[in-house]
């Protein structure tokens, strides 16, 4: 269990909500804390346009930031092992290089800069896919209650997913929703097609029971729900977080230069209720 929990900060309250997700998730997990802080290092690459002391000020801001973190995760989890780091250079690069050794790496889902604002941009997407390690986003209702969520895409190789949300799941005490959804085949109905809704929905369901089925005997606690729907899949999981606790998506690969996350992870990102895991498809 040596792989850290690690989490970036950068002074916000989102940041600050992130951190006491991760420190809970660490004693959970019965994982060490690695609080991180990026310095940007523009200021050091061109101090010819900033004023001499900015390094050492947002440097200085980082240290304190990273102590008032620690000092207060230890008040609550005082037997939580909890380090702390200030990396000088692009928080983007921080938090992928971070995630290479971590057992997931946990941000707000706003903030200052930094790690907070990671995961709702262009360049966030790219991470959330390019990370070595599950990416929680933590927004919306934090609560230590309700079900542990998964979406499951039949096309894509799902193990990955599956195996994060079953162990989520299970360390939790959760019940865990299995959701797929499908959307009608329109333009075949348009043609003039007859579509058998209730044998594609079958269908459906023993596809997704078959993509679970190894994990079952790994998981034999965890009690399983799949849900199959006829709506769009980022509205199903929304709806589903409203009363969850943990949504896990997939992330697509970790191609440099490929989109980072599909549209179906990218809008349960922006609309989730509640924390987000993208999960790396390796």
């Amino acid at each position: 269990m040596s792989e850290p929990i690690v989490v970036g900060i950068d002074g916000s309250d989102e940041a600050d909500r992130a951190l006491r997700w991760a420190a809970a998730e660490a004693v959970l997990r019965e994982r060490p804390l690695h609080i991180v802080h990026a310095v940007e290092s523009w200021p050091y690459k061109a101090p010819v346009f900033v004023p001499p002391e900015t390094p050492e000020y947002l440097a200085g801001a980082g240290r304190r930031a990273l102590t008032a973190a620690k000092e207060s995760v230890l008040e609550r989890w005082p037997g939580l092992a909890t380090t702390t780091e200030l990396v000088v250079e692009e928080a983007p690069r921080v938090l992928r290089d971070q995630s290479e050794k971590a057992f997931e790496v946990v941000v707000g889902s706003r903030g200052r800069g930094g790690f907070a604002g990671l995961l709702l941009g262009s360049v966030s997407m790219r991470l959330a896919g390019h990370s070595a390690a599950p990416v929680v986003i933590v927004r919306g209702d934090a609560a230590d209650r309700g079900e542990v969520v998964v979406g499951v895409d039949l096309a894509r190789e799902a193990y990955a997913v599956l195996d994060y949300a079953f162990d989520a799941a299970a360390v939790r005490g959760a019940r865990l929703r299995v959701v797929h959804a499908w959307q009608s085949f329109g333009t075949l109905v348009e043609a003039g097609l007859v579509i058998d809704a209730e044998q594609i929905e079958l269908d459906l369901r023993n596809q997704v029971m078959a993509a679970y089925g190894p994990l079952r005997a790994k998981y034999p606690r965890v009690d399983v729900v799949d849900e199959i729907v006829l709506e769009h899949p980022v509205t199903a999981l929304s709806n589903a977080s409203r009363h969850a606790r943990l949504v896990v998506v997939g992330a697509r690969d970790r191609r440099w230069n490929a989109p980072r996350l599909g549209s179906i992870s990218h809008g349960v990102v922006h609309n989730g209720q509640c924390p987000v895991a993208v999960v790396p498809l390796h």
